[in-house]
C-alpha cells in the first residue's frame, strides 16, 4: 500500500492495465497467440519495472533513514554510497548539506561556550565595583561620618557609576554590531573633527597629568559615521592616555591618498608585549599591563566599528619606545 502513494506506481499499474486491455483486444481481434505474448511481454516488464522502483524507493527510505539519524545527532551514522545516478547526485548534495549543518552547530556551541565565559567575566568585573559601591552607600549612611570623607565616597560612587554605565552600553554595542543592526552613516568626516569630539571627555585627565596632546592633521576627511567612529577612536585614545606616564606625550597624525585616510595614534608609554600583539582586539582580552577596571572590550569594539566601515585597525611598537595605532579607511571596497 505505501507504494500506491509513489505516482510512478500508479503511472505503472496504469500502463500495465492498458498492456493487459490490449492483450484482451487482440485475443478478440487478432489471435490467441499474440494475445498471450503480450500479455507476457507486459507482465514481465511490469515485473522488472516493480523490482526496480521497489530497490530505488527503498534505498530513498534508508537514506532518508540515515539523514534523520544525523539530524538527531548521531555523529556515527553515516550515509551509504549510491551507485545510481540521481541518487548519487542527491548523496552528494545531501553530504554537503549535513556537513555545513554540522559546522554551523559546532560553531553555535563554540559560541554558547564563549558567550557563558563571557558572561561570566562580566559578572566577575561588574561584581567588583558593585561590592564597593555598597560598601560605600553603608559608609554614607553613617550620621558621624566627616563631610570631607563623605565627599569623597561619594565621588568613588560617581566613578564606580560612570565605569559600570560605560561598560554596560559597550556591551550593548557591540551586541548591536554582532546581530548586524547597527547602521553606519557614510557622510564625509574630517579627521580634525572626529579627534576633536573623541578627545573631549579625555582633556581634563590629560591635563591633570600634564600630558601632551599633539595633532598634526591637514585637510584629511574620510567616509563614515562620526558618532561611532568618534566612540572607536576615543577608545583608542583612552587606553594610550591611561597607560601614557605623567608630562608623557600622545601624537595623531593623518594622511589621505587617493586609496585611503590614515590616522596614526603614538604615545611613549610602556608600549605592548609582543607576545600579546595578536590578541589586543580581542573581545575581553586584558594583557598584563591593563587597568584594574578593564574588562578587554575596548579595543575590540574599536576594531569592529572601524572594519565594519571598510577600514582597518593594526597595533604595533615604536622603535623608541611606546604604542601606535594605525587606522585605515578605504575609498574602495577591501
Amino acid at each position: 500500500m505505501k507504494l500506491l502513494r509513489n505516482r510512478e506506481y500508479r503511472i505503472e499499474l496504469i500502463l500495465s492495465a492498458a498492456l493487459i486491455l490490449t492483450g484482451a483486444a487482440f485475443g478478440l481481434f487478432v489471435s490467441f497467440r499474440c494475445s498471450l505474448l503480450t500479455l507476457l511481454t507486459g507482465g514481465l516488464v511490469f515485473c522488472v519495472h516493480l523490482w526496480f522502483l521497489r530497490q530505488r524507493y527503498r534505498r530513498i527510505a534508508e537514506l532518508s533513514d540515515e539523514i534523520d539519524r544525523i539530524l538527531h545527532g548521531d555523529r556515527a551514522a553515516e550515509i551509504s554510497v549510491q551507485t545510481e545516478g540521481e541518487l548519487s547526485i542527491l548523496q552528494n548534495e545531501i553530504l554537503k548539506m549535513t556537513s555545513r549543518l554540522q559546522e554551523q552547530k559546532d560553531l553555535l556551541l563554540s559560541d554558547k561556550k564563549r558567550l557563558s565565559e563571557a558572561i561570566e567575566d562580566i559578572f566577575h568585573q561588574l561584581r567588583t565595583p558593585l561590592t564597593s559601591m555598597n560598601l560605600s552607600v553603608e559608609m554614607l549612611r553613617d550620621p558621624g561620618l566627616p563631610p570631607e570623607r563623605r565627599f569623597r565616597i561619594a565621588q568613588e560612587l560617581k566613578q564606580s557609576l560612570h565605569r559600570i554605565r560605560w561598560q554596560v552600553e559597550a556591551l550593548l554595542r557591540i551586541s548591536k554590531i554582532d546581530a548586524g543592526t547597527a547602521l553606519f552613516r557614510q557622510d564625509r568626516i574630517l579627521v580634525s573633527e572626529l579627534v576633536e569630539k573623541a578627545a573631549q571627555e579625555l582633556l581634563i585627565p590629560m591635563e591633570l597629568r600634564e600630558q601632551k596632546f599633539i595633532c598634526d592633521i591637514p585637510e584629511a576627511h574620510f567616509q563614515g559615521d562620526l558618532l561611532w567612529t568618534a566612540e572607536a577612536f576615543g577608545n583608542l585614545l583612552k587606553n594610550a592616555v591611561e597607560h601614557t606616564p605623567d608630562q608623557g606625550e600622545i601624537r595623531v597624525t593623518a594622511e589621505e591618498t587617493p586609496v585611503y585616510t590614515e590616522i596614526v595614534l603614538r604615545d611613549n608609554g610602556p608600549g605592548f608585549s609582543e607576545e600579546e600583539i595578536p590578541y589586543l582586539f580581542d573581545r575581553f582580552f586584558r594583557g598584563k599591563n591593563a587597568g584594574a577596571d578593564s574588562i578587554g572590550i575596548g579595543l575590540a569594539l574599536a576594531r569592529m566599528i572601524i572594519t565594519g566601515q571598510n577600514g582597518t585597525i593594526t597595533a604595533k611598537n615604536l622603535p623608541d619606545g611606546g604604542a601606535c595605532f594605525v587606522i585605515r579607511f578605504y575609498k574602495t571596497v577591501v
